[in-house]
């Protein structure tokens, strides 16, 4: 009569709240004072990357606040965004391109994985594709791997939800 249980460890973001954030950004950009003559531009190409342009890295810095704190509002986390380096770009501006984070890497789910059995509690995970399934037989043994993910999160540098929790 014993079933199993599972959930998913996936790390994704919803692609229309980010869409939102970045509209928020670019009408700020557009009204605040310090920022409106600038010719700053923030773009988001499809759910690849987010680019800054503008006149110069203190500015950068400044729209670099502004998305981020957009972002939070929208409950998405600052983690999806990548860093790329600071390049120079036409008219003497500066650019910054941020890569977005969507599913694990091959390492960081066998990094979970890893954890996971290092636990030594009686749950299973497995790799699949660009998320991991954890299955066990004790639910509260399930919510226990959640609960120790959730604390190392800032190990694993990834935003991390559970889906399919059954």
């Amino acid at each position: 009569m014993a079933k199993d249980c599972s959930f998913d460890v996936v790390s994704e973001f919803d692609k229309q709240e980010l869409v939102n954030a970045v509209d928020q950004v670019k009408r700020e950009v557009s009204s605040r004072f310090d920022l409106k003559d600038s010719n700053s531009d923030v773009n988001l190409d499809g759910d690849k990357t987010v680019t800054i342009t503008t006149k110069d890295e203190t500015k950068l810095r400044n729209i670099y606040d502004i998305l981020q704190s957009k972002l939070v509002k929208r409950n998405l986390s600052i983690r999806i965004l990548d860093a790329q380096p600071v390049e120079n770009a036409l008219g003497g501006n500066v650019r910054q391109v941020y890569k977005l984070k969507k599913g694990l890497t091959p390492e960081l789910a066998k990094k979970i994985s890893a954890d996971i059995k290092d636990m030594k509690i009686k749950v299973q995970p497995s790799i699949q594709g660009d998320s991991v399934r954890v299955s066990g037989k004790d639910k509260d043994e399930l919510q226990k791997v959640i609960q120790m993910l959730r604390q190392n999160e800032d190990k694993y540098d990834y935003p991390l939800q559970f889906t399919n929790y059954r």
